[in-house]
């Protein structure tokens, strides 16, 4: 069932619609608070999400006699690798998993960017075989796909042990939603090679997209509550040093991951000791301090302490 005469199913209609108005949404809600990066990158997946929907819905349609069908098929299958591509750079980035860092800039452009340019955008642009354009360069993609779950999950298992090392476990609800999120992305490239019908391609990636909805709302709304019972707390034991840390923290434009850094740091750990807390490396960590010295205009650890108004 198709929609107004287009290549569109009513499916693929159904989830587009919804999407654009969860769109307008969250644009809203990250244009109140802009120093939400997490909601910076979610919408960033969304709207690669509805524009795949879009050309990969509607392209190829000799209705659209203005852009030939070549280059229509060029641009549906580029939504599809460049949605693809930018997924592990979403997890690396929200999710804070360290380990994916080089899947998410390198992997990807290698992997899966390459591919598409050589086979859709110079093979296919010149000779017209889309047959065969998909027969070959979905070979490297299809392999690195799976690849890439297992890398992926590998890094969410590291990443769930760790938080709950260091006293944030994760309930096994989310656990599970966030395979189940991974799952039909990966499985992507498969869609393609088999040339699966549009309907059942739109409703796998956009059901892992609803259940991706639901960890970061989920996430969004944790972070909110632990901040807000941290201020409670704060204020109920009079930790008025505490408060004022973690007031300098955010009047200096230290982020989670640099707050987390610096505390350690104030207490009188090492940067090799950080690194072990904290599950990164000590290079990272290097970073990490340059940057927090950096905002606070300090060069000492003493100075820090001062500075965000740390006490032990």
């Amino acid at each position: 069932m198709y929609v107004l005469g287009s290549e569109m199913h009513v499916l693929t209609f159904v989830f587009l619609i919804l999407e654009l108005i969860f769109f307008t949404f969250q644009l809203w809600y990250y244009y109140v608070s802009p120093q939400d990066k997490a909601r910076f990158y979610y919408l960033i997946l969304l709207g690669l999400l509805i524009n795949y929907n879009l050309t990969g819905g509607l392209f190829p349609d000799p209705v659209f006699n203005w852009i030939s069908t070549r280059s229509q098929n060029i641009i549906a299958y580029g939504s599809g690798f460049l949605m693809a591509a930018f997924f592990p750079f979403y997890f690396y980035k929200v999710f804070e998993l360290r380990t994916l860092r080089f899947q998410a800039f390198y992997g990807v452009s290698f992997c899966l960017l390459l591919p598409y340019f050589i086979f859709f955008g110079i093979f296919y642009g010149t000779t017209g075989n889309l047959e065969n354009a998909v027969k070959y360069g979905m070979i490297i993609p299809f392999f690195y796909s799976l690849y890439l779950y297992g890398a992926i999950t590998s890094a969410i298992n590291k990443k769930f042990i760790a938080d709950s090392i260091l006293g944030n476990p994760h309930n096994l609800i989310e656990i599970r939603g966030v395979y189940l999120a991974v799952s039909p992305w990966v499985c992507m490239t498969v869609f393609s090679f088999f040339k699966v019908t549009q309907w059942i391609e739109v409703l796998f990636t956009n059901t892992g997209f609803v259940v991706l909805t639901g960890l970061f709302m989920l996430r969004s709304s944790r972070q909110e509550r632990k901040d807000r019972e941290r201020l409670i707390v704060l204020e109920a034991e009079g930790k008025k040093q505490g408060l004022d840390f973690e007031r300098s923290c955010a009047a200096y434009g230290l982020t989670t991951r640099e707050r987390q850094v610096a505390k350690l740091l104030c207490r009188g750990l090492t940067y090799r000791d950080i690194a072990d807390s904290l599950f990164i490396s000590v290079r990272t960590v290097d970073v990490h301090v340059r940057n927090i010295f950096s905002k606070t205009e300090v060069n000492k650890k003493m100075d820090l302490q001062q500075q965000l108004g740390f006490a032990n």
